[in-house]
């Protein structure tokens, strides 16, 4: 499963879910949230939010309902699997597994055409004592580099799949600009929230993705529609999961529905509202071979040590990320 990047709509990312045009006012509808026991400018120093880091609890109450009634962040670090094994079916996240996206950005300025590779790396990297799994995301706009981003994931013993944090690198003409959307559960009042609920349906409140005031990173998603069937290059997908997604803080930048397969994961990104219109679709997915996976997980890690750097008040205060899954060197 990927996770596009939250570029357009304050993306993250990662985790990549999406609102009905009649939910946009009450920002209702997925599965309900879990219970407790489950549950961007170019800089060159630290990124924004360099607040020092805040102690974040074991379990979080009476949390702000940011996407409606009902989607109060309850987050017990005690939930989560003490080694990240994301087998969610509608977000499966398996070390080795790449996916690649392509599709079109329409705005005011004309159309880009866009391509995202999401490679899920075998490495971990422990945030506020929960163990997650990195994901690498490279996002090109007419084949030139714009992205490059790290995104953090754990699930719930009952399944559900949270985002702990991203750190997206971006550039300008092949050059390094800084990483200013960078955010990690715990610091600066950032929170980890939902990427995949455990049992998403229709007709339940609406859900926090992900809230870091620092940075204007709020994504809400909602569950819109079920057990569709929907053709992309890739493939052809029954019992596919539709989700809305959107951010209260910035209403006109964008509104996706992303379309999730169940065993494959997000297969096709579609814009509802906003001043940029993306599509985009799944064009391919493959296990890369033990060879590809270590190159990946020695870029990756280039990209954790370059984050230390760049952003030394706020990822510069997590643990390094480890290889988990090495591949091989041959």
């Amino acid at each position: 499963m990927f996770q596009p990047s939250k570029r357009l709509t304050a993306l993250g990312s990662a985790l990549v879910l999406f609102l009905a045009m009649s939910a946009v006012a009450s920002c209702s509808g997925p599965s309900g949230t879990p219970s407790p026991a489950t549950s961007n400018g170019p800089l060159t120093g630290p990124t924004s939010g360099s607040a020092p880091p805040t102690a974040t609890p074991t379990a979080t109450t009476d949390a702000a309902e940011f996407c409606g009634a009902g989607s109060a962040i309850h987050y017990d670090r005690s939930a989560f699997q003490p080694a990240p094994r994301i087998d969610n079916k509608w977000f499966p996240l398996k070390p080795g597994m790449q996916y690649t996206t392509k599709g079109m950005v329409k705005s005011a300025d004309g159309t880009t055409e866009r391509t995202v590779v999401h490679s899920v790396t075998g490495l971990t990297k422990v945030i506020d004592g929960v163990k997650t799994l990195v994901m690498w995301d490279r996002d090109y706009y007419d084949g030139q580099l714009v992205e490059s981003e790290l995104a953090f994931f754990a699930q719930t013993e009952k399944g559900a799949v949270w985002l702990f944090g991203e750190y997206p690198e971006e550039y300008e003409n092949g050059t390094f600009t800084g990483a200013p959307r960078t955010f990690i559960h715990g610091i600066s009042k950032a929170q980890a929230g939902i990427a995949m609920q455990d049992q998403p349906v229709t007709g339940t409140p609406g859900y926090v993705q992900a809230h870091a005031p620092d940075v204007g990173f709020l994504d809400c998603g909602t569950v819109f529609k079920q057990h569709e069937r929907v053709c992309v290059p890739a493939a052809c997908y029954d019992d596919v999961l539709t989700v809305d997604e959107y951010n209260p803080l910035e209403p006109s930048v964008g509104h996706q529905q992303k379309l999730y397969s169940a065993g494959t994961g997000l297969v096709k990104v579609t814009a509802v509202g906003g001043a940029d219109q993306e599509s985009l679709d799944l064009i391919k997915a493959e296990a890369l071979a033990d060879s590809a996976l270590t190159e990946i997980n020695r870029q990756a890690l280039e990209l954790d040590g370059h984050a230390y750097q760049v952003s030394a008040s706020v990822y510069g205060t997590t643990p390094r990320a480890e290889v988990a899954t090495p591949g091989s060197s041959g």
